[in-house]
């Protein structure tokens, strides 16, 4: 399972489990736990082209939160059937 480091507004560095990655309109998302899988949270990836390195803020729009929460549990459920 991939780690990354997620910086916070105020300067902390979270080390997040990368669990699963969608694209969803041309926007990248990560679903990600800080204790590999007992809460997950889902990041947008809101980087420019040029940027050097990804950009993510957490998704809190509750309308976005769920369409993208249930792509992510159907890839879940495929993961587990495979």
């Amino acid at each position: 399972m991939d780690k990354i480091i997620f910086r916070t507004d105020d300067g902390e560095d979270i080390e997040l489990f990368v669990l699963e990655t969608t694209t969803v309109g041309g926007i990248s998302y990560i679903l990600v736990s800080e204790d590999n899988e007992d809460t997950v949270m889902i990041l947008k990836d809101i980087s420019e082209l040029e940027d050097e390195e990804a950009s993510y803020v957490f998704v809190e729009d509750e309308r976005e939160l769920d369409a993208v929460l249930s792509i992510f549990q159907e890839l879940m459920e495929e993961d587990i059937v495979k």
